[in-house]
């Protein structure tokens, strides 16, 4: 009778981790997608854990309040912080997927040779290997984007670089493939702990030639690996809804990386090793290119009087919080009759989806936001730009100078509205470390200063100028 509810709750979870991505699909159902998901969860630890060989319970509640320990603190981070929020659950994914695929092999060396198969060896290699990567990878990543002081932002490149990732990985192949063939040996498990650790080095040296513009795609690759360890986690405890739940995730992690990539006109292998955000030195041209600048008050003179407003929300954003000073300035142009859109770009942000998460705490709705295709149409009747934080995605050279390193990314096209406003903290360059062309444009202005305070300060100028 046991088996029969474990394998029914086995099947309800599946269902519902399937709809639960399906339901993510539009923000109307996300809330619905959440909670099939976590109930797909629950499900499945309750059908595994009452289990009959499941004998060591007290450890399994202790388990499950550390998780709730680390979890709930977890829960609460600003909406800023997401980026690293998530990559952090990819790290807990890949390392809890390593340590099962090290406890059974420990486990079954020790009961015997006729355990460790073949086909059980190669599960075990490929877990370990992607979790224990996944892991590392994800802590690098959260810390490039929590700017941890000791972890580099920028890129780091060294000689000789990719023939050392690719060397490594082959390195722990070719090491992967001796353990299948002689899982009992004396020296066996030497050569298993030195898997562990080629791995974990891959894992740092993955993500330290990657810079901030790329952390979109980083993420959902990091998604991907933790999915697919998962999967070969699922082999090696013999759990077909663990298997399913991996490649569910897997998948959904590659295709986004697809997606991203397809965002920027770039392939996984330019991601992976090609260091876009490199700074590299600029050659002095001895053309001083100036800034035109405009204060909030004239800025909010101007946005009084138009008709179509575009918002193009940047990481600049993020950082400032500015999402409900956002919202306060969409109110007061929408009371005017003023029509305001908000141009998404895909990559914006240091995750897929962070500028439409940030909007949506912010109460704007959901029908103002527009894609980067279709609001390109739209731009040429656009009265005012507004850019508040965006710098990369809203560069001209990208179209056109095949020395950056954004040649080719799709951008939203700001420069073609009749007047842009920028937002910006600092004269500095994005993480493409390049100058905006857009800033120098003339019908381009300049707002310098926090994003948060800018847009108050321009709340206030359209409300009457009381403060």
């Amino acid at each position: 009778m046991t088996y029969s509810i474990e394998q029914l709750a086995y099947i309800v979870s599946a269902a519902l981790f399937v709809f639960s991505l399906h339901w993510m699909n539009d923000p109307k159902t996300a809330r619905r997608a959440v909670i099939a998901g976590v109930a797909a969860m629950f499900a499945a630890v309750l059908a595994t854990w009452i289990q009959p060989q499941v004998v060591h319970h007290g450890w399994i509640i202790l388990a499950i309040m550390l998780g709730f320990v680390v979890g709930v603190p977890l829960s609460r981070v600003p909406l800023t912080a997401v980026p690293q929020r998530t990559a952090l659950s990819h790290a807990f994914g890949g390392v809890a997927a390593g340590l099962v695929g090290v406890a059974k092999y420990f486990l079954w060396l020790g009961e015997g040779p006729e355990h460790l198969t073949p086909f059980r060896m190669i599960a075990i290699v490929v877990e370990v290997i992607l979790g224990f990567l996944t892991f590392t990878g994800s802590l690098m990543a959260a810390g490039k984007l929590q700017e941890v002081r000791w972890i580099p932002q920028r890129p780091v490149i060294y000689p000789f670089q990719n023939v050392i990732n690719i060397g490594l990985l082959i390195i722990a192949g070719a090491l992967g493939s001796l353990l299948v063939a002689y899982p009992n040996e004396p020296w066996s498990a030497v050569v298993f702990l030195t898997i562990i650790a080629i791995a974990l080095v891959f894992g740092v040296l993955f993500i330290i030639p990657i810079g901030g513009a790329d952390m979109p795609t980083v993420i959902s690759i990091l998604n991907s690996y933790a999915g697919l360890s998962a999967v070969a986690m699922g082999f090696v405890l013999d759990n077909k809804l663990l298997i399913t739940a991996g490649a569910l995730d897997g998948s959904s992690g590659l295709i986004l990386s697809i997606i991203m990539c397809r965002a920027m006109n770039r392939s996984f292998t330019n991601v992976l090793f090609g260091a876009f955000g490199n700074v590299k030195a600029a050659v002095a041209s001895g053309e001083q290119k100036n800034y035109k600048q405009e204060t909030p008050e004239g800025a909010s003179q101007v946005l009084e009087q138009a008709r179509l407003v575009i918002v193009i929300p940047g990481y600049g954003m993020a950082v400032a919080q500015a999402q409900h000073r956002v919202r306060e300035l969409y109110d007061q142009l929408t009371k005017r009759g003023i029509t305001v859109k908000f141009a998404v770009h895909p990559v914006a942000g240091r995750m897929p989806g962070h500028m439409n998460v940030l909007l949506a705490e912010a109460d704007i709705p959901y029908t103002a936001l527009v894609e980067m295709d279709e609001i390109n149409s739209d731009m040429p009747q656009c009265d005012v730009a507004l850019v508040v934080g965006a710098n990369d995605v809203v560069n001209p050279a990208a179209r056109y100078d095949k020395s950056t390193p954004i040649y080719g990314m799709p951008i939203i096209d700001a420069d073609k509205a009749r007047m842009v406003f920028a937002i910006k903290r600092s004269k500095n360059p994005g993480f493409a470390g390049i100058d905006n062309e857009l800033y120098f444009k003339d019908n381009t202005f300049m707002l310098f200063g926090d994003a948060k305070a800018v847009i108050g300060e321009l709340v206030k100028q359209l409300a009457g100028g009381n403060h």
